[in-house]
């Protein structure tokens, strides 16, 4: 058996592999959700703004930038830029480090919790939508997958 004939077994007879079809999905998915999510959002705020809020929603501990950095895969340099973005919007604010004089924390505001979840809300009619047009038990039954794809992808970063 030569290599493409190998190949091709593997992926079908000359399809893409089924992962490659999957994360092609995803891909879409993203895409169509995050530009539907953006409109609702008000100028000079982008979906990574808000997921920057969702996450520190979330946390009942304190983030320095670097960490937040970490969290989203993106420099450090982008991740100072969007918080400073969130905090010229009063969203989060940046304290000095009390385990660390060289760097800061980031903490959300009740204003950015507020944000947060006004965001949250503005997508429920689209939601509400959404929900009669896909069917509950099928979205049910591909979540465990998607976590485990998520938790897979999220152990595994450098592969």
């Amino acid at each position: 058996m030569t290599d493409e004939t190998d190949q091709k077994e593997k992926t079908g007879g000359g399809q893409p592999p089924l992962v490659f079809a999957v994360f092609n999905e995803i891909g879409i998915i993203n895409q169509l959700s995050t530009a539907r999510f953006q409109k609702q959002l008000p100028d000079g705020i982008h979906v990574s703004h808000f997921s920057i809020l969702n996450h520190l929603s979330k946390r009942d501990f304190d983030e320095t930038p670097v960490m937040l950095a970490d969290a989203f895969q993106v420099t450090k340099g982008t991740m100072t830029h969007s918080l400073q973005v969130l905090e010229k919007r009063g969203f989060v604010v940046l304290k000095p480090n009390p385990k660390d004089g060289r760097s800061k924390i980031v903490k959300i505001t009740d204003d950015g919790r507020a944000f947060q979840q006004q965001a949250i809300a503005s997508l429920a009619p689209g939601v509400q939508k959404l929900t009669l047009l896909l069917d509950q038990k099928e979205l049910a039954e591909i979540l465990p997958a998607l976590i485990k794809l998520r938790k897979i992808l999220d152990e595994n970063r450098d592969l």
